[in-house]
């Protein structure tokens, strides 16, 4: 993270808020000790006044304690997202622990020199220290119940978020499905299905038994067996088996569709229902008066713990960028959202023409899983 980011994104105002109730707390069951211990003389106040006690002591003590763990909640965010070990974690928090009492006397007794209670000639290290190692035990104990607040508003946060997102994943997955059915399913592209399975019944009876299997299968692999965000490579290919099988009956001879899949990958983890609405991108827009024969290659390899899907062809070029693309229908925008969901920023998606002017790819890249 860079320090030009505004502190917004790195103190959360509600947490210090929380970490400041729980010291004010503090403060007043200290108060209520106090009392109840000069009451039955057990303590005395002839030392320092009760104005002393509060203002000097409480509350210059508690804008000091706020504000060293409001850094620590801002250094707790940083390990959290930096992914740092728990043994690096625990040993810094372990000093940080010992380090508070040693700057709350520290800056106690500059604060006492400062306004002239204290004179510098007079400053008493020995005393200084026996005063910090005298509440050592209670400053660590205090230290790590606040630490242990701030990790349990990160953690109740996250899972937060994971349910919103969650929750909103299966929304998208739902609109996918509905999306397929309205527009990648609309009747015309059922219609042109059993008309070519009409006319093969004629020519080809084992082919339109074949592509009536193929659009049963594919109808209800969308609709009935993809209820999880992400699906195995080798179950996402199958789908698009289908709908390559179905398409090709079509376009006939006028269309090529090859496959290269490094096999290793079939067992990792990729978000359903994604290559097929890529793929019937590429052959809808890849057709045009001088693009009257189109070969679609699809190609599924690895590289540095991504996995890398390139979906290209050699048809009509694009005349749009592909942030421009994103706004421009709802089919590319939605894996768009699916991809940002999955994978925060960890991913890359894009639509392009291919650097030699030959045609169009679709380039995905998300982490092996």
């Amino acid at each position: 993270m860079r320090l030009s980011i505004p502190n917004s994104k790195y103190i959360d105002v509600k947490l210090v808020l929380l970490l400041a109730g729980f010291y004010a707390l503090f403060d007043v069951v200290l108060i209520v000790k106090t009392i109840y211990m000069q009451s039955i003389g057990m303590e005395k106040m002839d030392v320092i006044s009760w104005k002393q006690f509060l203002v000097d002591n409480l509350l210059f003590d508690f804008i000091i304690v706020v504000g060293y763990m409001t850094l620590i909640a801002i250094s707790t965010k940083r390990f959290l997202r930096k992914n740092y070990s728990w043994v690096k974690i625990i040993s810094t928090h372990i000093v940080f622990s010992l380090l508070i009492g040693l700057v709350i006397r520290l800056l106690f007794d500059f604060y006492l020199i400062l306004v002239g209670k204290l004179r510098f000639a007079e400053y008493d290290i020995e005393g200084s220290m026996f005063r910090f190692m005298y509440v050592i035990d209670l400053n660590f104990l205090i230290y790590f119940a606040m630490v242990f607040m701030i990790y349990t508003y990160y953690y109740v946060k996250e899972v937060k978020k994971a349910e919103k997102k969650q929750s909103k994943l299966e929304v998208q997955l739902v609109n996918t499905r509905m999306k397929m059915l309205s527009s990648q399913l609309q009747p015309h592209f059922l219609f042109n299905t059993l008309n070519s399975i009409a006319v093969l019944t004629d020519l080809d009876a084992n082919k339109a038994k074949d592509t009536i299997a193929d659009l049963s299968d594919f109808l209800r692999e969308i609709l009935y067996d993809n209820e999880n965000n992400r699906i195995t490579l080798k179950k996402e290919l199958r789908i698009v088996d289908h709908y390559i099988n179905i398409v090709k009956v079509r376009f006939s001879e006028q269309l090529t569709i090859t496959k290269d899949i490094d096999e290793s990958l079939l067992s990792k983890k990729v978000p359903s229902l994604l290559l097929q609405p890529i793929i019937e991108n590429s052959v809808k827009h890849g057709y045009d008066y001088n693009h009257t024969d189109l070969q679609v290659h699809i190609t599924i390899s690895s590289s540095k713990n991504q996995l890398i899907m390139v979906i290209e062809n050699d048809g009509a070029l694009l005349n749009k960028k592909h942030h421009l693309l994103l706004k421009q229908g709802v089919g590319l925008s939605n894996i768009n959202d699916r991809l940002h969901n999955l994978y925060g920023n960890d991913y890359f998606f894009e639509v392009r023409n291919k650097e030699n002017n030959k045609g169009v790819e679709t380039v995905i890249k998300i982490p092996l899983q």
